[in-house]
């Protein structure tokens, strides 16, 4: 099935995708970056730079940290993370569905089977 990727080069260092945005969603389900990070199969370290390059990208952090100790530290997306992803994912619905009739077109083009 034809599928539509986002991709936002703010430039050459700086980008947000599905990926970063899929981490983001992750830790605020589980509320840790290390679940997240292996729920996407990534090692916390990854994941952690990752979501470190994510908040020195924006002005605000997408997501905040607490310590650990006896009761174990965590992470959760700030408002600002919160409507990042929310945001990322209002833009892929917009280019799909204002795509949609192009990509179709192309996807009938598509020769059979996978080169």
């Amino acid at each position: 099935m034809t599928r539509l990727t986002l991709r936002i080069d703010f430039d050459e260092s700086r980008a947000l995708g599905p990926g970063k945005v899929r981490l983001l969603e992750l830790v605020g389900e589980t509320g840790s970056i290390s679940a997240a990070g292996r729920a996407m199969s990534m090692s916390y370290r990854r994941a952690w730079m990752l979501v470190d390059a994510l908040n020195q990208t924006f002005r605000m952090p997408a997501v905040e940290t607490r310590g650990g100790g006896v009761g174990g530290g965590g992470a959760s997306l700030t408002a600002f993370g919160t409507d990042l992803v929310a945001d990322y994912r209002a833009m892929e619905r917009e280019a799909k569905d204002t795509l949609a009739r192009r990509l179709a077109k192309l996807e009938q083009a598509l020769a059979p089977g996978p080169v």
